[in-house]
């Protein structure tokens, strides 16, 4: 069985800025309001469901929280160099950025793309989150725009 939670129409969204060194058009700033949604595949529980969505739901919105209305850097990118002060100081492709430090969210990621935002949110998910045995599968998606996104799954181990 499949559980879906629709970040549009359950309120799961950020807006955000990102670049992505090098990319002709992408490199530079620029912002989209994300929506975050979410698949579980499982086998319905002796409670008669997969997963309560309220646990799910909550950890959702507050990671979106996390990333609204900041500049996501990613922290591990081979393109982008970052120094820690008082602010951000930030140098990709020739251009240079010194923002306040609580504008910016780095991520352990080497690009902000949202195929790279999709496995950080999996995978902030998979540790804040218990997930019943019964469920196999996570999926993950970060929609840009309508129309527009990337997905991560990543099949769930036996619970010991």
């Amino acid at each position: 069985m499949r559980l879906e939670i629709d970040g549009e129409y359950a309120g799961i969204r950020f807006s955000a800025c990102h670049f992505i060194a090098g990319h002709n058009k992408c490199g530079r700033l620029h912002g989209h309001t994300y929506v975050v949604s979410m698949k579980l595949h499982g086998d319905v529980g002796k409670d008669g469901m997969v997963m309560d969505f309220i646990p799910l739901k909550k950890e959702l919105r507050a990671l979106a929280d996390e990333l609204d209305h900041r500049v996501l850097v990613p922290a591990n990118s081979k393109r982008i160099t970052v120094a820690l002060g008082e602010e951000v100081f930030i140098k990709a492709e020739g251009k240079k950025y010194a923002l306040p430090k609580e504008d910016v969210v780095l991520l352990p990621t080497e690009e902000s793309s949202a195929e790279e935002l999709c496995k950080y949110i999996l995978g902030r998910v998979v540790e804040l989150v218990d997930f019943p045995s019964n469920v196999k599968e996570i999926e993950v998606g970060v929609h840009e725009e309508l129309g527009q996104s990337a997905w991560v799954s990543k099949k769930m181990g036996v619970k010991r």
